[in-house]
């Protein structure tokens, strides 16, 4: 689908604005594409306005914001534009009923046995112990002078019973945690945190390694040796590691975020 200038409206197209703005800041298509990841042809066809090859408005509006940030163009008004020749921006499906039958729900906690019983014994070592204190401060086991009565025999003391140790449960190791990573390798872990996206994944021979949907609860991880480009839909929803430590910012809400790491990335985690 392509889209031009309506007769009445003086402004340039969508795709035109960003080639003037690419020409003006004195920068080729070949630069725009390495620095916004954004493939030389599909450069092309966004400056002629043909966007069929985004593969729909989500993704055309996410690689409209990339190429006008790397042209020094607010991405604003050509969203706008570009909501206005599409017929307007659909309105957002609400996330918390779509993926309600998603969600993991956590179970439900089970008594503490364990504990209970510990507190029961104590408690009756205690009481025994309290018991056994006062009855020898009033005397018992006296012996009397010229007479053979035995003195009153105490009750032997309640063998105290050491209470089980609740077993100590091991702190689950976190996310950014990789034990034994490769240095000479890239290794990333991308995990569905708050809601679903799509991801992709290739290698650096551009090799497919992930083409799908990434469930919230889900993660995928992906290594190779030089370089791992990836194609991140609903960037917000995701949490990224690479290399061991968190990306804290990847992208928002709804947004499409396309990243290239290699071993010793990131710089600053």
């Amino acid at each position: 689908m392509s889209i031009g200038n309506s007769p009445t409206d003086d402004r340039p197209s969508v795709g035109r604005a960003i080639q003037q703005a690419r020409i003006a800041a004195r920068l080729t298509v070949e630069e725009v594409s390495a620095s916004t990841r954004v493939r030389i042809p599909l450069v092309h066809a966004i400056e002629q306005d043909d966007f069929s090859r985004c593969g729909g408005d989500v993704y055309a509006r996410g690689h409209l914001r990339t190429l006008a940030r790397a042209v020094h163009l607010d991405p604003g008004p050509l969203i706008e534009q570009f909501d206005a020749e599409h017929g307007g921006r659909p309105e957002p499906t609400p996330a918390a009923p779509l993926f309600e039958a998603e969600r993991i729900r956590p179970e439900r906690r089970r008594p503490n046995w364990t504990a209970a019983m510990v507190a029961a014994i104590v408690a009756v070592v205690g009481f025994v112990g309290f018991t056994l204190f006062s009855d020898g401060g009033q005397g018992g086991g006296i012996s009397v002078a010229g007479g053979d009565t035995n003195p009153e025999k105490k009750p032997a003391p309640h063998p105290h019973t050491t209470p089980a140790k609740h077993p100590r449960a091991d702190p689950e190791p976190s996310d950014s945690a990789i034990a034994g990573l490769p240095k000479d390798k890239v290794t990333i872990k991308v995990i569905g945190r708050d809601g679903q996206s799509w991801i992709s994944a290739k290698d650096a021979n551009g090799k497919l390694l992930a083409d799908g949907l990434l469930r919230e609860g889900e993660s995928k991880t992906f290594t190779d040796k030089e370089r791992i480009d990836l194609v991140l839909g609903n960037a917000g929803a995701v949490q990224l590691y690479v290399n061991g430590k968190e990306v804290k910012e990847v992208g928002d809400q709804g947004s499409v975020e396309r990243l290239s790491y290699t071993p010793g990335d990131p710089q600053a985690g």
